[in-house]
Parts: structure tokens; sequence; C-alpha cells
């Protein structure tokens, strides 16, 4: 059996296991949506969730935001974690909205990856869940479980982007990679993963499979 082969079996596993997948970042729109992406990273979307909130009701458009004191961004911002960092990142990427592309954020990867503190996995997460455009998002969860079922042998982020690009159709990479990401947190997790209750386990090649 071919990897692909393997992977299209593991992918209607995980589509039955995980049949309605978006994205658990609160947003109205496709600016909110990328705030909160930038605000994710070493941080739980829960805790994203609370704090995107009254950041919106205070600072509701990239012209506000990129307005907005970095203090005071600051404080909305703390309880994410690297804080002084996001909250700068922020602000220069609100700006950058508002002054080159009129308080839009552009459908297009290139464009979204030349903002200030957007990678390939932010963009790709706000092109799948705000335009509909396919992505493959690889966090932690997606690397680690992509190694785990031979699908790459790489460790760098891209390359694994571009591995399991080749090995799917293009209209499942959003969708799958959300289901990796559930998958990652409830059953395929860094530490004692769940091998003897996984769905996927006979498709697994992973030496060290638990149970």
């Amino acid at each position: 059996m071919t990897t692909k082969e393997r992977l299209s079996k593991i992918r209607k596993i995980l589509r039955r296991t995980y049949p309605d997948v978006k994205t658990p970042l609160d947003h109205a729109n496709p600016f909110q949506l990328l705030i909160a992406t930038i605000l994710s990273a070493q941080c739980t979307d829960r805790q994203v969730n609370r704090v995107t909130g009254p950041l919106f009701r205070a600072y509701g458009t990239p012209a506000q935001l990129a307005a907005a004191p970095l203090k005071q961004i600051e404080n909305l911002v703390r309880s994410t974690g690297f804080f002084r960092n996001k909250a700068r990142n922020i602000k220069h990427c609100a700006r950058a909205l508002a002054e080159t592309y009129g308080g839009e954020v552009p459908a297009d990867l290139k464009a979204l990856t030349g903002l200030p503190g957007v990678g390939r996995k932010t963009a790709n997460v706000v092109l799948g869940a705000a335009f509909g455009i396919p992505g493959v998002v690889v966090d932690t969860h997606v690397a680690r479980i992509s190694g785990r079922l031979g699908l790459t042998t790489h460790a760098d982020p891209v390359k694994i982007e571009f591995d399991l690009m080749g090995l799917m159709p293009r209209n499942d990479w959003s969708d799958f990679c959300l289901r990796l990401i559930f998958f990652g947190r409830e059953t395929c997790t860094a530490r004692k993963p769940k091998c003897p209750a996984c769905p996927v386990r006979r498709h697994c090649p992973w030496p060290d499979k638990t149970g």
C-alpha cells in the first residue's frame, strides 16, 4: 500500500470521527480571525477567546487597533503569553492592513505572509476558515502526527506542509489539518498517546505505539 493510499484510509476514518470541523477561534470577520490566530501562538484557543471579546469591543477595526496605545493592547492580551511581542505584532499588522489594504484582509498567501507577525501557518488558517481557500496548517499537532503516521520525515513546518500537499486532494487540505489538530488534542497526544483507543492505529507505522 502506498503512502497516498494509506493516508486516504486515514482521512476517511478521521472524517467519520470528526465530521464537522471548524476553527475553535471566535471571530466575526477575517480581521478578527487573523488577530486571534496571531494571539493563539503558544496559547490555548479557549484563552484567546476570553481575550478577543474585550479586545475587539475596544478596537474593532484595523484602523482602531493601529491607533491604540501599545500599553493598552498589552494589557488586553497579557494572558495569552508573550504579550509584548504579540501586542506589537497585532498593532503593526493592523496598521499594514489599514494603510496598504484599505482595512481589508487580503485573500492571498503571499500578501498575508508579508504582514507583521503572520507566518504560513497563520495565513493558511485565515485562508481556509475565512475565505474557503484550502491550505495546509502545520502546528505542533499536525507536525507530530504527520511524523508518527509516516507522512513526512521532516521537522521543518514548511517541508511538512509541502509533503502533505502532495499526498491528498487540495480540497481536503484545511479540513484534514483541523481533524489532525482535534485528534492530537484528544488521542494522539505528545505524551502518553491513547494508542489502544486510536481509530487509525492499524494504519499507523509509528514504532513507539503504547498499549
